[in-house]
């Protein structure tokens, strides 16, 4: 089957929204870079178009009816927004969930040290990346040290043209003959990736010259440049050593997305996957009224080391809010909570390899996506033999073929590469537990979980407007 390319279906109205689309798209990922960033900038758009927490409505004992809209944040860093349909909820809803964790490295929890002049902090990397990438290249520091007073203090340093960047180093080429020589997962370890911060043991003020203090006191002081850091830390920021227990702290790629090509078809910028597929879900959830079954998006953390803890898809929060929802709407009962979520439909909105000519031999192109060439349709993922895979039903694949071409949206289906070349997964399966009909729709990533990713800009429209017909029309239920 050929696929053709969006852009060919676009007149000049439509390419002008799509550009516009992504301009709002590369503002989010250049801003929001941790799942606490994603949820504060999805907090203050949702209540700008009139979500209301759901904890708040609880409290109040509000009674939610048919266009009601409520959101329900759990622990800074998941999310999830409903509004009220028409039909009842036991005849299901229709969910889009996208993760809005990528790719990065966290900091230890004692992790600053000094050696031979130079100050680091101790790092651990999350989720699967090619170690050697984040090395050399200028990072930022984005998080939140939490005090024991209670006191939060946030960080974002290495975005604004006046802050310093922090970066990993590597070894110099003239020196790296048995370096070259390793594989490449082992070329720079894990225990490489110590951040440098710092190199200088003074300050620069009259009452620290070179050699001051070590004459005052008569002998030399063990850490200067990480003294000299410590004393930084606390005048800026409010924080001392021990605050790190209870901070965290992600380091990312520093700087702004960019338009990528002479024609200014991609975007290239960090944490992609899945925030380009978790910004369109959640414009298409705030922008699609008047529904008949309740749409529900569902923005969640951990996917990228196997949706585990509080704040990932496996956790309980999900299934919470959706039961003081429908107790709020008066329809709640454990048996009708189940039917509800038996009868959804659900996107997994999550990211797609997309075919690259340079490396074309782990692709099989016949089932590939293409960049430009709309929203990616996996019916299933997972490794070899379809494993740890969710495998959509045909009767629900040919419901979303039916009304995404009545719309005019354009889709292309796609495998994760060649059979046996790799693989990977995402909350599809999670979802798929309770026994409603799920599958993983998509934009398609060039350099999937490289500090710097790319996608098209016409894929990222598209899957905005495949959500929105999604959740206005999908009513697919199993019987």
């Amino acid at each position: 089957m050929e696929r053709i390319s969006a852009w060919s279906t676009y007149d000049l109205a439509a390419q002008g929204l799509c550009m516009d689309f992504a301009d709002d798209y590369k503002e989010f990922i250049s801003t929001a870079k941790t799942e606490r960033e994603c949820v504060d900038r999805f907090v203050n758009e949702a209540e700008q178009s009139g979500y209301v927490e759901l904890s708040r409505a609880v409290r109040e004992g509000k009674k939610l009816s048919a266009g009601d809209k409520v959101y329900s944040v759990w622990m800074n860093k998941s999310m999830v927004l409903f509004e009220i349909g028409t039909q009842p909820f036991e005849s299901g809803m229709n969910i889009l969930g996208a993760h809005i964790d990528s790719p990065r490295l966290d900091v230890k929890q004692n992790p600053l040290y000094e050696d031979s002049g130079i100050a680091y902090l101790d790092t651990h990397y999350y989720g699967g990346i090619k170690k050697y990438q984040f090395a050399t290249i200028p990072l930022a520091i984005h998080g939140v040290v939490v005090k024991k007073s209670g006191e939060t203090v946030i960080l974002s340093v290495g975005e604004d043209d006046d802050d310093p960047v922090f970066f990993v180093s590597d070894l110099l080429i003239h020196l790296a003959k048995e370096q070259m020589e390793k594989p490449a997962a082992k070329a720079v370890e894990g225990e490489a990736l110590d951040l440098i911060i710092a190199s200088k043991p003074v300050r620069i003020d009259a009452d620290t010259l070179p050699g001051k203090k070590d004459k005052e006191s008569g002998k030399k002081e063990k850490d200067p440049v990480k003294s000299v850091l410590l004393e930084i830390l606390k005048e800026q920021y409010g924080i001392g050593e021990e605050d790190f227990e209870s901070a965290e702290l992600e380091i990312v790629p520093a700087g702004r997305a960019r338009d990528a090509g002479f024609d200014r078809s991609m975007i290239l910028g960090y944490g992609q996957d899945d925030r380009a597929c978790a910004f369109p879900s959640f414009r298409a959830q705030i922008g699609t009224h008047d529904l008949a079954r309740t749409s529900c998006t569902l923005l969640v953390d951990k996917e990228e080391i196997g949706s585990v803890g509080a704040t990932g898809m496996r956790s309980r929060f999900f299934e919470n809010a959706l039961a003081e929802v429908m107790n709020l709407c008066g329809q709640y009962s454990e048996l009708a909570l189940r039917r509800t979520l038996a009868n959804s439909c659900m996107l997994s909105s999550d990211v797609s390899a997309a075919f690259d000519p340079c490396y074309a031999s782990v692709f099989d192109k016949k089932n590939s996506a293409y960049l430009g060439k709309g929203l990616a349709i996996n019916k299933f993922t997972g490794s070899g033999g379809k494993s740890n895979s969710n495998d959509a039903n045909a009767e629900y694949i040919a419901h979303l073929r039916e009304i995404f071409e009545r719309d005019g949206v354009c889709t292309q289906t796609a495998e994760l590469g060649k059979v046996d070349a790799g693989g990977g997964g995402t909350i599809a399966y999670i979802l798929a537990l309770y026994g409603m009909n799920v599958i993983d729709s998509g934009v398609p990533v060039l350099s999937m979980h490289s500090p710097w990713e790319a996608v098209s800009k016409a894929d990222l429209y598209e899957a905005y407007r495949g959500y929105r017909t999604f959740l206005k029309n999908a009513s697919f239920r199993n019987f």
